[in-house]
């Protein structure tokens, strides 16, 4: 005669198993290398933005916040957002040309 279901016997032995098999060992991690910034690393690196498209961005982000302040009618406000993207555009432009320099030498 078969023996009877007992939920609770298979409940313990599933405990039981689940706790008292051993489990595999760990994998151990891959060793973290740093990045290091060298030239190397720099002409590995991709140029993908255009320089039309970076002082396109440069200038719809400005002209927003320019809108506003000439809604609010600030004279100051206007003048200091035009100095600033006038300063903005020129570092751009200087690292743009620094980019330009390091593509053509490489």
């Amino acid at each position: 005669m078969p023996s009877p279901v007992d939920p609770r016997r298979d409940l313990f032995g599933a405990a039981a198993k689940y706790l008292l098999e051993s489990a595999p060992a760990p994998v151990p991690p891959a060793p973290v290398v740093a990045p290091r910034l060298t030239l190397a690393a720099l002409e590995q690196i991709p140029m993908s933005r255009s320089r039309a498209r970076i002082l396109e961005n440069l200038e719809s982000a400005f002209d927003e916040v320019y809108q506003k302040a000439k809604v609010e009618n600030d004279p100051l406000k206007l003048e200091s957002l035009q100095f600033a993207y006038t300063r903005d555009q020129l570092y751009f432009e200087i690292l743009l040309d620094i980019r330009d320099a390091l593509e053509r030498r490489g």
